[in-house]
């Protein structure tokens, strides 16, 4: 996205707190003004001092009143005006934050899948912080400064032509120069705002990991790694630095030029009695009030080229397509029949996973998906679930084609225990209560117990109330699943979709639990992915999938009668 485009973005962030930007512009020209009418009334002293006992005290002491006015009015003025370029700053940004977090919401899984987390939080976090001091900068110094600029063109006008010709035909040099490095600065700050991405996500992959990478002796590598990101973050950021280092220098050069050229102008006319030795003075003044601005402007745009990069990123995420919604939605109650036919399918559109896949399965049955590690058993669960959209066929519940019916309504139909568990910074009973908040405490005891984890919550500190960190602190993962299943159990839908959710529990502790799963799906259609095929003997159906196709469909005693893929697995776990 071009710098122009993103500037237009991001006026019409602003443009939403138009009144609020009327209101600090109003107050901003009044501070300038007064900050700029002073050297008018001290032009004006000086000339009331003529010379030895030729001072004129009553007309000094009333400018000198006129000055302590101009400067209150001035002080108060840019006092307000600055709680006001606070509040729009921040709350354009508060909405950018809330715009790209809400996307985040509604992006297919597909997406995230495809950017890096690190990443996408340095976009929400570190990138909106950048753009809020950019923003916040323009607002205090740019608009000002503009207003300074022409303000001062105005006083000098009204003193003498001439010598304010001088200023405006010099003075446009330094805008020449702050243009022609500003477009240096943009290009390396973006590129300092994508490695600033890329070793936020390496960090947060490093923490989340971190168990892994000592476990397998990582931490030397790891650190080359990050010195290599790191390194090329501190090129980029030298590179964008030193560019926007130069706008400064160069035009207090050009600036110091001008005020060198009014003096000798104004000193030339001064002598020669076409100005008053007051003018001149408040001359000088203006001049350098004149310079000041742009001074300010060539380091608050080098601020926004920075700024203006990171609300790029931001855009980006925001901009991101959404998940298609269609309106239809399923009945309230549902028998939870399946039909799915032809179904095709893969991440990778260049390489084929799933290939006119199709199945039966009829209320109330369960349906065990075994195969191979690959073949595309959490595929069909991801698909069945709309985390992913089919590339062809259909897949029906109750005749009704999932696609045609919203993700919440489908998915309010279903209950899952995934093999990795996902816990909320919270207490164990809010974690349990994920799904059904106004669950009482009664409720999430008897689910406790049905998935045995409940002799294990007893012995915490706190017990229910016991708070644990993101992703379940320093419980077990074994613990960990046994809370995502309680959760299930809490309030169980009509269909059920568990995928290896047993993978970590202990052998006695999964038959307990098998054994409340088979009372549990009675009358419910049930998915079941299991490596373990002891577990799903008892399937009404088992898929038998290899290389993203259904290779074998029946059930355990059907399957080891036709001694084919299926019976070599099961034999081969208990040779």
């Amino acid at each position: 996205m071009k710098s122009s485009q993103i500037l237009k973005r991001v006026l019409k962030c602003i443009s939403v707190y138009k009144f609020s930007f009327i209101f600090s512009l109003i107050l901003s020209i009044v501070s300038v003004a007064g900050t700029l009418y002073i050297p008018v009334l001290a032009g004006d002293a000086i000339d009331m001092i003529v010379g030895k006992g030729k001072v004129n005290f009553d007309g000094l002491f009333y400018i000198l009143a006129e000055i302590v006015v101009a400067l209150i009015f001035s002080g108060i003025s840019q006092y307000f005006a600055n709680i006001l370029n606070n509040r729009i700053s921040f709350l354009t940004v508060q909405d950018m934050r809330n715009a790209a977090f809400e996307k985040i919401q509604k992006v297919p899984v597909s997406y995230i899948d495809s950017h890096e987390t690190g990443d996408l939080v340095s976009r929400i976090i570190a990138d909106a912080d950048q753009f809020a001091d950019g923003l916040l900068m323009g607002f205090q110094s740019l608009f000002t400064g503009i207003i300074t600029i022409f303000g001062t063109l105005f006083f000098m006008f009204s003193i003498n032509v001439w010598i304010g010709l001088i200023v405006f035909v010099l003075t446009p040099l330094s805008l020449f120069v702050s243009r022609f490095i500003s477009r240096k600065t943009f290009i390396y700050f973006t590129k300092q705002s994508e490695q600033r991405g890329r070793e936020t996500a390496f960090i947060e992959e490093m923490l989340s990991n971190l168990k892994t990478v000592k476990a397998y002796h990582r931490e030397e590598l790891n650190e080359v790694k990050f010195d290599e990101i790191n390194e090329q973050l501190g090129k980029e950021s030298m590179k964008a630095t030193f560019y926007s280092s130069l706008s400064n220098p160069c035009t207090r050069f050009v600036n110091s030029v001008v005020y060198a050229a009014v003096g000798l102008a104004g000193a030339l006319c001064a002598l020669n009695g076409i100005i008053s030795v007051g003018n001149l003075s408040a001359f000088l003044a203006y001049a350098n009030q004149y310079t000041k601005p742009f001074n300010e402007i060539t380091g608050v745009v080098t601020e926004l080229q920075n700024a203006i990069a990171c609300a790029g990123r931001i855009f980006e995420l925001a901009d991101a397509r959404p998940e298609a919604e269609p309106n239809g939605s399923l009945p309230e109650k549902i028998s939870g029949s399946f039909d799915v036919r032809d179904v095709s399918f893969s991440y990778d559109k260049s390489r084929e996973l799933l290939k006119d896949l199709s199945f039966r399965l009829e209320s109330g049955q369960n349906l065990a998906v075994v195969g191979p590690t690959g073949c595309g058993k959490t595929t069909l669960i991801n698909l069945l679930m709309r985390f992913y959209e089919i590339d062809s066929g259909s897949i029906k519940i109750d005749n009704t084609d999932i696609n045609s019916v919203t993700r919440q309504s489908l998915r309010s139909h279903m209950g899952m225990v995934l093999q990795e568990t996902w816990l909320k910074s919270g207490t164990i009973k809010e974690n349990i209560a994920f799904g059904n908040p106004n669950a009482t405490d009664k409720q999430i005891v008897e689910a406790a117990k049905k998935s045995h984890a409940h002799s294990f919550i007893k012995k915490l500190s706190n017990g229910y109330d016991t708070y644990i960190g993101e992703d379940g602190g320093n419980l077990s993962i074994g613990q960990k699943q046994l809370i995502c299943i309680t959760r299930l159990m809490l309030c169980p839908p009509p269909i059920l979709i568990l995928d290896e959710a047993t993978s970590s529990i202990d052998l006695v502790t999964e038959q307990r639990i098998t054994r409340s799963f088979m009372k549990l799906m009675q009358g419910r259609t049930a998915f079941v992915v299991a490596h373990r095929l002891s577990t799903i003997v008892n399937s009404d159906l088992i898929l038998v999938m290899k290389d993203g196709q259904v290779v074998e469909i029946g059930n355990h005693s059907q399957l080891l009668k036709k001694g084919g893929f299926y019976s070599t697995l099961y034999k081969s776990q208990f040779n």
